[in-house]
């Protein structure tokens, strides 16, 4: 591999020298470091804990889009979303919890735990790879003190601990953008600095990053692109690289999509089609171009976000502040947006944040080799000590409160259900919910009746669909749809609408059964402060 140099070694400025110091002192810190095997074992046990942590609800697609599927594969029975009958899901991410559930099932240990803890706990060590992977890349980029400070940021932030042991594509979207991008030549500073670069394993973990969400190709023409620019032999990186293993990993999706669906399906062709070419995704709502700048991206790198700003001037590495403005400029581009669609550039986001925490350390002084009085050293320790100070105090308790506290009473009535059915205590089930508000059978894991609102997407434009039309008249929805009902055991329903339907539910026999705190403020729509499980007497 030819020797290649970033235009940031040679530009002016003190943040070179400030590089150029962290670079110097990478191999000497580096042999007194943990091993990569330390390092993936610390980050291990603290993503698994992480995921023991989390009991709140973020997103459908966290149970419907991966887990509901990976049970209907392995047990026979689950729902289906509108999605997987317009075929712009893949197979691929829920089969790996397929493959969970089955190695549960043969050890008959599919109980309640073990179906709400397992799945978040692999995903927990897939992220322990993330992790390791941004230690690594940062190592190679700005040497040992920095990639230390880097992962005390990926370990810090809220939303990294609210979000990446969740079973969302994101997450897993996420770990393989940082291990893909670790192996890229061209976002090496020096691509022969003392470290393997792979095009392989870097086309490996993108393609299959792409196979996973289609929308992950928005970094990856960024990256590719860049590596073209800079490679010497772009004939080869196109016709024995690109080409070959993005057609294997690509077909290889296809072919496992043909399996389950039962033809031949194109998985990133109709999800081009829908969410970019009809605008589907504006069905779930939208937000204003500038969503991402002005409360997107800024909620969810919080309190690092100065540190990032400072961090990306003084380690001019222009190729990976590149990468997250590209990716929050296209994104600003579609009109549905969410906070999860930007995770894959949090770690990176983060890794800049160690930079400038690495600056602000004592280490820094001794690693340029300058002599300073004691008072100035003092200053230095003093202000490390306070932004560490800083990040934690504003960090763990919002990662704790998101995690355990607010919006867990659609988890928790889930598990009292469960819990309740492997007891024959309930025979069937009815939600009166928004759609998707609840896990489902994934979490229920018994083979039982059960109705939700349905919300999917109308061909017909201003037509409203039962979850729609139930919100706008609670009372007048549910006693037309009580005509042909087969009356449930069970009615799960927010306070907000119980006090519409409390005389309907006593009048049918319903009685409360048990009820779950929910939230302390609103989201998206009026405030549903609790969960309530009604009862036939």
């Amino acid at each position: 591999m030819r020797k290649r140099t970033n235009a940031s070694v040679s530009a002016p400025g003190d943040g070179v020298s400030i590089h150029k110091s962290f670079q110097e002192d990478s191999k000497q810190a580096a042999s007194q470091l943990p091993s990569s095997k330390k390092i993936f074992v610390i980050c291990l046990i603290f993503r698994m804990i992480n995921s023991l942590f989390v009991q709140t609800y973020f997103n459908p697609d966290e149970h419907w889009q991966a887990l509901e599927v990976a049970h209907r594969i392995t047990f026979g029975y689950g729902h289906l979303t509108w999605e997987w009958t317009k075929g712009i899901r893949s197979y691929l991410h829920p089969m790996l919890f397929a493959v969970l559930y089955k190695v549960l099932s043969i050890l008959h240990l599919d109980t309640p735990l073990f179906m709400i803890k397992a799945p978040r706990l692999l995903q927990s060590m897939l992220s322990a790879f993330g992790d390791l992977y941004l230690f690594k890349l940062s190592h190679v980029l700005y040497g040992a003190h920095v990639a230390q400070w880097a992962l005390f940021a990926q370990l810090t932030n809220w939303f990294m601990f609210y979000c990446i042991t969740r079973t969302l594509s994101n997450s897993l979207e996420t770990v393989l953008t940082v291990v893909s991008l670790y192996y890229w030549p061209c976002m090496r500073i020096n691509s022969s600095h003392g470290q393997s670069v792979s095009r392989t394993w870097a086309l490996v973990t993108s393609a299959m990053a792409c196979a996973i969400r289609p929308t992950s190709a928005i970094i990856w023409v960024y990256v590719g692109l860049m590596e073209l620019f800079v490679s010497h032999d772009r004939l080869k990186y196109i016709f024995l690289q690109v080409l070959p293993i993005g057609s294997i990993v690509l077909g290889l999706t296809f072919l496992l999509d043909r399996l389950m669906y039962g033809s031949w399906v194109l998985v990133p062709l109709n999800f081009l089609k829908f969410n970019f070419l009809s605008s589907g995704g504006d069905y779930y709502g939208t937000h204003p171009w500038h969503w991402y700048f002005t409360q997107g991206f800024t909620v969810i790198i919080f309190t690092f976000l100065p540190f990032m700003v400072v961090g990306i001037i003084q380690s001019k590495h222009w190729k990976l502040s590149g990468l997250i403005l590209w990716v929050l400029g296209l994104y600003s581009i579609l009109g549905h947006k969410e906070f999860r669609f930007v995770l894959p550039v949090l770690p990176i986001a983060l890794s800049f944040s160690g930079y400038s925490l690495a600056t602000l350390s004592p280490q820094y002084l001794t690693n340029k080799k300058i002599k300073k009085p004691t008072s100035t050293r003092t200053k230095a320790s003093w202000k490390i000590q306070a932004a560490v100070f800083f990040l934690v105090a504003t960090n763990v308790p919002m990662a704790i409160y998101m995690s355990m506290v607010h919006q867990r009473g659609t988890e928790d009535v889930m598990n009292y259900l469960a819990k309740e059915a492997r007891q024959g205590n309930v025979e069937s089930i009815l939600f009166l919910t928004p759609c998707h508000a609840t896990p489902y059978y994934s979490t229920l894991h018994q083979n039982l009746p059960m109705r939700f609102l349905d919300c999917s997407p109308s061909d017909v434009k201003g037509n409203l669909d039962e979850s729609d039309r139930f919100m706008m008249d609670p009372i007048g929805f549910i006693s037309e749809f009580a005509k042909n009902w087969s009356q449930p055991s069970h009615i799960i329903l927010f306070n907000n609408e119980e006090k519409h339907l409390k005389y309907f539910l006593l009048s049918h026999s319903f009685e409360e059964r048990k009820r779950f705190f929910h939230a302390h403020f609103k989201v998206d729509r009026d405030l549903q402060s609790s969960v309530v499980v009604y009862a036939l007497k």
